[in-house]
């Protein structure tokens, strides 16, 4: 799969592609069903199926402030768009000049002179443009003086609802890890590589490999049980920990997790951390012991969840 960031990037060998536009954030279930569309005519007609990102996200750049809590960070998407069918990906800065721009001059621009665009598949309810003008009725009228068509992608609903990012990460800050797997296609995870920390939960007992979530926003907070890949081509299965982390890790937060009966060193490596279950919210503790205690309170609770779910 080939990534093209920016437009000043885009090759005159760009042009010409069956073409879908959107965050992609999780790429969730409702995702992949719009990449099925988009590769099935992406194939019936030639074309390269691409993709169009934004980065920041749009929802990021005008919430400066409280932005939304990210489901993936960029370069996790990638293998799974891949994996997917999609064969270019074209990330945009979402800048004040993209988000000025009004959605006339978006489709003529973007989508006709730099992508030659033929194949557009998009939802029904896609917006874009300065102010969120531009829609489904403006891209039918203008696709045929423009050179492309419209492919309006079906919605996927389940469990009575529309698949969204925003309902995923309504299910995470619930604690409903189950239901939000159900929707992503497989449990959320968190993908990093693995740093030194100040070894706290060494000397508590309980070592923890610790990764930064390098994102603004975390969709979730407290302890969890985990799956964790990425060690020796095996499962292992980990008390996790998602907060601001104890390890000195800044204002974005850390993952810590603690692998159970594992004894090794983990630095350097790139793990993939599945959140399975949550045991408790997040809590602060007066003491060194206070907090040992819970952590022994917790490794128990996980190890007997996993035992209940054949897991241990």
């Amino acid at each position: 799969m080939e990534l093209i960031r920016g437009r000043i990037n885009l090759k005159p060998r760009h042009r010409g592609c069956a073409a879908s536009i959107g965050n992609y954030d999780g790429v969730h279930l409702g995702h992949r069903h719009v990449l099925e569309q988009l590769v099935s005519h992406a194939r019936a007609h030639a074309l390269p199926a691409t993709l169009v990102v934004f980065e920041p996200m749009p929802q990021e750049y005008f919430a400066a402030g409280a932005p939304p809590a990210r489901l993936m960070a960029f370069t996790d998407k990638l293998p799974v768009l891949a994996e997917f069918g999609v064969e270019r990906v074209v990330c945009l800065h979402f800048n004040r000049s993209l988000a000025g721009m009004p959605a006339e001059e978006f489709i003529e621009r973007v989508l006709e002179r730099e992508l030659g665009v033929r194949q557009l598949v998009v939802g029904e309810d896609f917006r874009f443009g300065h102010g969120r003008r531009g829609d489904m009725k403006l891209l039918r009228a203008a696709g045929p003086a423009h050179g492309f068509e419209v492919a309006p992608a079906s919605t996927l609903m389940v469990a009575g609802g529309r698949v969204s990012s925003s309902r995923i990460r309504e299910c995470l800050a619930a604690g409903e890890l189950e239901s939000a797997a159900r929707l992503l296609g497989s449990p959320f995870s968190i993908c990093g590589r693995v740093v030194r920390g100040r070894r706290w939960g060494h000397e508590l007992g309980y070592p923890t490999a610790n990764i930064p979530l390098k994102r603004r926003v975390s969709p979730v907070h407290g302890i969890f049980v985990a799956a964790v890949h990425g060690i020796g081509g095996t499962t292992r299965h980990a008390a996790a920990y998602v907060g601001g982390g104890s390890s000195g890790h800044g204002q974005n937060g850390v993952l810590e997790v603690h692998l159970l009966g594992f004894k090794g060193e983990l630095y350097g490596q790139r793990l993939r951390v599945e959140l399975l279950h949550q045991l408790r919210a997040d809590a602060r503790f007066h003491n060194l012991e206070a907090l040992r205690a819970q952590m022994s309170r917790d490794m128990e609770a996980a190890n007997a969840w996993l035992k209940n779910h054949g897991l241990h």
